[in-house]
This record gives structure tokens, C-alpha cells and sequence, in this order.
């Protein structure tokens, strides 16, 4: 027998959720005393909610994440007025919340457009400073992906994946309403013995009426991007969409599903995921699942099953493989407890690198004063 809990460690990194920044505001410019001249402002910083950006992309490009507005111009007899410094924008995807360091928000981004100032630019000198001009704010800021649940379930319609919400949660699960979004997820509430709860959303409609070589159209897989991590379902037995379309085995299932992320967005692969294999209450359940099994452990050997252009491009390495009925409720709890455990792992790991990016500001900050 398999042991369906083994947890794969696997390559993080892709799928950026969170960003930490520096940003300045630019200094103010010198008056002029003699004349009475007044230096120019320093240029703000802004964070800007633009259409088709992610965090992974201000990563990419802006390697050292500083982001600094233009100085003030200094007063002079041709210009007694000094002129503005450049404000500086920092382009975010919709659906972000903008946080200081410690957690106190700034303000939301959950429209195209919508902008949040989170640097102020320094004064200009003037009579009032002695027109001496000021220094612009300094702070690091975070960027933060607003979610809509812990876990996304990503499956068939066919996959049983509302059943298992039931069996999983202890109340139906709700319709939720996001400002960032218009999608309506139906999001069930995990409760465990301490207290703590766990959310898993699902959208319905996931998929259905799409083809097999395209992706399932972004509208429905913007949900899977806004949860910490995803809840894979197929039915043991496999699936066939329609009386037209061929008939697919769980492991077809799998690489179909992953191919459709794959081609909405490459590093949501990247995020840790589970596999529900729900139904295990059909007849030849247990063989059927056997040989799943066998072909998630060597997915190139079988990889001939799938049509060319549905293969992806890395295989899913999935944290843990759980059985279950949601039916009978087979296995529910054991689900329960994988979904914490990974859950558990994810916070620690990040906390710990919280730790480590505030420590080596602490060290570069330290060494630039000595």
C-alpha cells in the first residue's frame, strides 16, 4: 500500500503573493534666502492599481524593490519658485492592500486606477524653514494580494467538489461578495478542535463548457490565484465532459487541470498543492486508485495517454494524496488534518523568512551608518 501522506518538498519561489518595498519621498529644494525664493517640493511615491501587472513582475523588474521620488528643485534667481520633483509610481495588480511594515493598512487598490500615496515628498525652504528644505518620508511598505481563502478547489464538474465543501465544512457554505472582484465564490469554513479555521473556496462553473486546448478563460481562475494554496478533486473512476468529448482517467484529470493553470498563468503551478481523489465509494474504487498512484509517481511514463499539446510543462508534485468519499464521508477527517498540516508548514516557513528580510535590513542599515 502506498503511503498517501507522503509530503514532496517542492520548489517555491514563482508565485509571488506578498512584496515588501522601500520608498522615499524626494527632498525638498534650497530657498533662496536673499530673495526670498522658495525651493520646489519633493515628488510622492504612489502605488497604482494597473490592469494586467502582477507582483511577480515589480519583482522581476525592480530586483533591489527601491522606489524613490524627484528632488526639488533648488530656488535660483532665473526660477524663484523651484520646481516640483517627479512623483514616482509603482504599477500593482487590482485586489491589492498596501500595509506599513507592521501591519497597519494604508490604504486598498480594488479598482483599475485606484491609487494609495504611501511616501510624501519633503518641503521645499521658505521663510518659515529658515528655507532650508526637508527630507521626503522614508518607510518600507507591503504589498499584499488580498485572498479569498486559504485553499482553492480546482476541478472538474464533475469531481464532486460542492459535496466535499459540505462534508468538509460544518455549515453550508456561503456566497461571499468581494470589492476587488465579481466573482462570487462559494467559500466553506473548516473548523478544527482549537478553534482555528480554515477557509476553502469554489467556484462553480470551474471549467465547464471549456475545451480541452484552451485555458478555462481567466474569469474562473482569477479565484485560484487569491488562495493560499490548492485543493486538486477528481473522481477516482475519471470523467467525460459531454457524450461528444473522450473519456478521461484520474490522471488524465490531473494533467488536464494542471495543463489549464499552466496556460493562465505559469507560476500558479508553483504554489503548494493536494490531491482529493473523491468517489471512493464506486465500485473497483481501490484498484482504480492504485493505479493513479503508480502514475503520479511517474507521470512521464505515462504521459503518452494525453493528446501532445494538453501535456504540461512540470508535473504537479502534490504535498499529499488523500482518498476519500465525500458521500460516506470516508477519509474526511484524515483531509482535515492534511490541509492543516500543510497549512502549518507554509506559516512557519514564511514567518521565518519575515525574520531573516527584517534582519539583513537591520545589518545593511547598521553598516551604511557606521
Amino acid at each position: 500500500m502506498v503511503n498517501f501522506s507522503r509530503i514532496c518538498l517542492r520548489k517555491y519561489g514563482n508565485f509571488v503573493d506578498n512584496l515588501r518595498l522601500y520608498v522615499r519621498g524626494g527632498s525638498g529644494g534650497m530657498g533662496l534666502p536673499r530673495l526670498g525664493g522658495q525651493g520646489g517640493n519633493g515628488g510622492d511615491v504612489w502605488v497604482v492599481a494597473t490592469k494586467n501587472t502582477t507582483l511577480k513582475r515589480i519583482k522581476d523588474k525592480y530586483p533591489q524593490k527601491r522606489f524613490v521620488a524627484g528632488a526639488g528643485a533648488n530656488s535660483s534667481v532665473r526660477a524663484l519658485k523651484g520646481e516640483t520633483g517627479k512623483d514616482k509610481e509603482v504599477h500593482a495588480p487590482v485586489g491589492i492592500t498596501v500595509t506599513t511594515d507592521d501591519g497597519r493598512t494604508i490604504g486598498d487598490l480594488n479598482a483599475d486606477g485606484d491609487r494609495v500615496l504611501v511616501a510624501r515628498g519633503g518641503s521645499g525652504g521658505s521663510l518659515h524653514s529658515g528655507f532650508e528644505p526637508s527630507k521626503g518620508q522614508a518607510r518600507h511598505i507591503r504589498l499584499d494580494l488580498k485572498l479569498i481563502a486559504d485553499l482553492g478547489l480546482v476541478g472538474f464538474p464533475n469531481a464532486g467538489k460542492s459535496s466535499l465543501l459540505t462534508a468538509l465544512s460544518n455549515a453550508t457554505p456561503q456566497i461571499a461578495n468581494y470589492a476587488f472582484t465579481t466573482l462570487k465564490p462559494e467559500i466553506g469554513k473548516l473548523m478544527y478542535q482549537d478553534y482555528k479555521q480554515i477557509s476553502v473556496a469554489d467556484l462553480p462553473g470551474l471549467i465547464e463548457g471549456a475545451h480541452m486546448n484552451k485555458g478555462m478563460g481567466h474569469k474562473f481562475l482569477k479565484h485560484v490565484e487569491r488562495t493560499k494554496q490548492l485543493l486538486f478533486v477528481v473522481d477516482v473512476c475519471g470523467f467525460q465532459l459531454a457524450s461528444k468529448t473522450q473519456f478521461r482517467s484520474a490522471f488524465e484529470a490531473v494533467q488536464l487541470l494542471t495543463k489549464e493553470l499552466e496556460l493562465y498563468k505559469e507560476e500558479l503551478v508553483s504554489k503548494p498543492a493536494l490531491l482529493v481523489v473523491n468517489k471512493m465509494d464506486l465500485p473497483d474504487a481501490e484498484d482504480k486508485l492504485e493505479e493513479l498512484q503508480e502514475q503520479l509517481e511517474n507521470p512521464e511514463e505515462f504521459s503518452d495517454l494525453l493528446p501532445a499539446d494538453m501535456i504540461p510543462k512540470n508535473y504537479l508534485t502534490f504535498r499529499h494524496v488523500v482518498p476519500v468519499s465525500a458521500i460516506t464521508g470516508f477519509g474526511i477527517n484524515h483531509l482535515k488534518s492534511c490541509i492543516r498540516q500543510s497549512l502549518d508548514e507554509d506559516a512557519a516557513a514564511e514567518t521565518k523568512a519575515v525574520h531573516r528580510e527584517k534582519l539583513q535590513a537591520l545589518r545593511y542599515n547598521s553598516h551604511q551608518h557606521q
